[in-house]
């Protein structure tokens, strides 16, 4: 999942960022609304949090870009204004939910995984694949039905895959998908990801690598079975 925060007050902004973050999801931050045209421009995003009052492009325009663009995103609006007028009115404009300041953090972190599993092209909320079972809003994994203990990124490495499976990711595609805009292409991060998920996954190994195509999940092979004999 990638989100754009889109705050002019920094604190706020770096604050939800990094919250989003610690739970494995991709985040890039704009201060502004022209800023945040320009990312839009260039990037897909899943989630774009985005504060009515901004300056430069009005957060009110922006929604409106974003909800008549080819690219959807969902938008989940910010705003102190806690009226029903008002919230009525960001939903007008093409809101797909509404957030009044001052929220409660874990309340912002459900409403953005419930908005990601709305995208139109957005995975089932429930990924299965070799045992394990990943529940992509709350943000729980099991094998065999044994919890697992997953950081925030090695749990979204796990969804990207299991959601590509069982086409391969890039360490490229990965390190997009799931980091940020910041990240070092040439960081070996994916990689030593992979290897400590591969590691709480436990055996069988549920995680393929070919060298210089990427990784992925495989579906299961179908079970040959003996046509029932005539009775």
């Amino acid at each position: 999942m990638r989100v754009l925060v889109v705050e002019d007050c920094r604190n706020l902004a770096d604050l939800v960022a990094k919250g989003l973050s610690g739970q494995g999801i991709a985040v890039d931050v704009a201060y502004d609304g022209t800023e945040a045209a320009g990312k839009l421009g260039v990037n897909s995003y899943d989630v774009v949090v985005l504060d009515r009052t901004l300056p430069g492009v009005p957060g009110d325009r922006l929604c409106q870009m974003i909800s008549t663009s080819n690219e959807r995103s969902m938008v989940l609006m910010l705003s102190g204004a806690a009226s029903p007028e008002e919230r009525v009115d960001g939903l007008r404009l093409g809101a797909d939910d509404y957030l009044v300041k001052p929220f409660d953090f874990p309340e912002l972190v459900m409403r953005v995984c419930a908005l990601a599993r709305r995208q139109p092209r957005a995975q089932p909320r429930i990924l299965r694949a070799g045992g394990v079972e990943l529940d992509c809003v709350a943000r729980l994994a099991r094998r065999d039905g044994r919890p697992l203990e997953l950081s925030g990124k090695e749990l979204a490495v796990l969804e990207a895959l299991m959601a590509a499976s069982p086409g391969y990711l890039s360490a490229e595609r990965l390190l997009e998908t799931v980091w940020d805009e910041n990240a070092d292409p040439f960081t070996k991060t994916v990689a030593v990801t992979v290897g400590r998920l591969r590691r709480k996954l436990g055996e069988p190994q549920l995680i393929e690598t070919s060298v210089g195509v990427g990784f992925r999940v495989p579906r299961p092979q179908p079970t040959n079975r003996a046509p029932p004999k005539n009775l």
